[in-house]
């Protein structure tokens, strides 16, 4: 009980040098307010990026992986570089696309190539509208509602039919309010039949790769890409589908074993070709994103030490101006730890008045990002504790140097203070 007093007292002693400091305490309270609001900022932000990420994976299925010719890690090398080794890869072909079909462990493989083309219709004009050419199985791995309309199917992909389907955002730009389907529209000059109106649901980071639902885009059958519009094949991706009873690193070593056979590769050559699975594909966004939050978290270090530096002025002041009330403390018995816990308190509640005012700001900050765009920003409840403790912390340890200093006085000489 007597505890809960003293803290009750520090706290009311905290508001007081708020009160008579204002632009002291202010300055300690915006130091400390900005370095939480950036942790939480950056928190609300890479943790909302990171859970749309995973849904987008999820789309592909749990133990899905991509087959693809060059490396798309952190530390790979794009191929542009000479010394680049995946600049040799050759490109998947669309035998090997064939051939992988027909391993035991496989259910399915979608191929998809992309490419971009200028839609017309009439006297309406889209240019340079990006296109995903895939195989039939394509919504396994692109969940999208199509309505009204329908998908391509198995013999259209097959014979390369010019057919179409376009997002909403094509769909308003082409034809307005008027129906879609059903009518021709051409792609680089080549007739094509709209058959279907897609809304994808798209992530943030296929937003991020211009395949969100307010780009127009348009999904076309692979062999359509190759035969009308000469999509550059050396772009192949396949994203293979184990069967449910099949282990992924099983039907993994399957393919691997059949691309370099068929490559001809010896027992000592690398890969020259990549599996990738979803959990690469996280520990990449993990290493991206995790420098960029380690920069937050220096620039927050920062505004804390600001905060710091202004707390112990501000408690520096206070004790200065109450040297005399301390005195007459420690003459009615009050000891030096009862003093000190006081001026920590005091400290602690400076610093927690500017966590809670970032953390206010950076909801309100992550809020506002999740109604407008297309990042679930989520405030998560570790990076609350976090920012409450490490506010709470930078008060203790900046106020002890003052809390010290008040416990330390000599009652005699604090009580003749003038």
């Amino acid at each position: 009980m007597n505890r809960l007093l003293l803290v009750l007292e520090g706290v009311g002693m905290a508001l007081e040098a708020i009160r008579g400091n204002k632009v002291r305490a202010g300055l300690t309270i915006a130091g400390v307010a900005i370095g939480v609001f950036v942790v939480v900022a950056m928190g609300a932000v890479v943790n909302g990026i990171r859970s749309s990420f995973q849904q987008d994976l999820e789309q592909i299925g749990a133990t899905s992986f991509v087959v693809q010719r060059r490396s798309n890690g952190i530390s790979g090398c794009d191929g542009t570089d000479e010394k680049c080794p995946d600049r040799r890869n050759p490109p998947i072909s669309f035998e090997e696309w064939n051939l992988i079909t027909r391993l035991p462990g496989v259910e399915t493989v979608i191929a998809t190539l992309g490419g971009s083309a200028n839609f017309s219709y009439k006297n309406s004009r889209v240019d340079n509208v990006g296109y995903d050419a895939y195989s039939v199985d394509w919504p396994k791995v692109n969940a999208s509602d199509i309505a009204p309309g329908r998908n391509f199917t198995r013999s259209e992909d097959v014979a390369g039919s010019p057919v179409v389907l376009v997002n909403d955002t094509l769909k308003s730009q082409l034809f307005g309010q008027s129906e879609a389907i059903g009518k021709q529209i051409t792609l680089n000059g080549q007739a094509f039949t709209v058959i279907g109106v897609y809304s994808p649901k798209a992530g943030f980071l296929r937003s991020l790769e211009g395949k969100g639902p307010d780009t127009p885009r348009a999904i076309i059958p692979l062999q359509a890409a190759v035969r009308q519009l000469q999509a550059f094949r050396s772009g192949l991706q396949l994203t293979v589908r184990p069967l449910p009873s099949a282990r992924q690193d099983e039907v993994m070593d399957e393919v691997t074993a059949m691309m370099r056979s068929r490559r001809g590769l010896k027992p000592g050559d690398r890969d020259n070709f990549y599996l990738v699975e979803q959990d690469r594909l996280l520990d990449t966004f993990n290493q991206l994103f995790g420098a960029i939050f380690a920069v937050g978290l220096a620039l927050s270090a920062v505004a804390l030490l600001v905060g710091g530096v202004g707390v112990v002025a501000i408690m520096m002041i206070s004790v200065t101006e109450r040297t005399r009330e301390i005195g007459v403390r420690k003459a009615l018995g009050a000891t030096a730890g009862t003093i000190r816990w006081q001026f920590l308190v005091e400290a602690a509640t400076l610093t927690s008045i500017g966590a809670i005012l970032g953390l206010a700001v950076g909801a309100l900050l992550a809020w506002v990002i999740r109604t407008n765009t297309s990042i679930p920003a989520e405030l998560p409840t570790s990076i609350v504790v976090t920012a409450l403790v490490a506010s709470a912390i930078t008060g203790v340890a900046f106020g002890m140097l003052p809390a010290v200093k008040a416990s330390n006085l000599d009652p005699v000489e604090a009580l003749r203070y003038e």
